[in-house]
């Protein structure tokens, strides 16, 4: 199986007389596995503590608490490499649940018996996701789509798994807002 490449994140900000310059050039620090689901990659780029996000600063935010939806008022940048299901051992809900808290938000797993995937999942969140490479299945309470490179999800706080069902990773670029019902 190949393994998930490092995600490149590069940091610009104006110095002090409002010249542009990068300040970070390298792998992004926080990446989180699935022990699962062998070459499952999510690795956190930025994290926004708020609407409107402030630019001025150049203080990291990767601090922040790890979890899959943002903080209150907030946005989260993540690229995420889903390995292919087929010939993959099966997941229990045991396994599932474990994800859900090592990525900080246990609450946001609704799969179980009857569920379309085990994976299922519900944030209060706008996700707006572009698939990077690969092919990929959203699953949805009644239906499911596939999609390929350069294919676009906007995802509005709906019930959704990705399911990859080719032979090849799918890596997606994810960028969640905080959002209301």
């Amino acid at each position: 199986m190949q393994t998930a490449k490092p995600v490149r994140r590069l940091i610009t900000v104006d110095d002090g007389n409002g010249q542009s310059k990068k300040i970070a050039d390298g792998p992004s620090p926080d990446v989180r596995s699935d022990p699962a689901r062998p070459g499952y990659r999510a690795t956190r780029i930025w994290v926004t503590d708020r609407t409107p996000a402030r630019i001025g600063s150049i203080t990291e935010t990767v601090h922040l608490p790890h979890t899959l939806e943002p903080p209150p008022g907030g946005s989260v940048c993540r690229v995420v490499t889903f390995p292919p299901e087929r010939g993959a051992p099966r997941v229990g809900a045991r396994e599932v649940q474990a994800f859900f808290e090592s990525m900080g938000s246990p609450q946001a797993s609704t799969g179980g018996s009857g569920a379309p995937h085990p994976y299922m999942q519900r944030t209060r969140t706008l996700d707006f996701c572009l698939v990077l490479e690969g092919e990929i299945t959203l699953v949805l309470d009644t239906q499911e789509v596939s999609l390929k490179a350069g294919d676009t999800v906007v995802q509005r706080g709906t019930n959704h798994a990705w399911s990859n069902r080719s032979d090849a990773p799918c890596t997606i670029a994810f960028s969640l807002h905080d959002a209301a019902g």
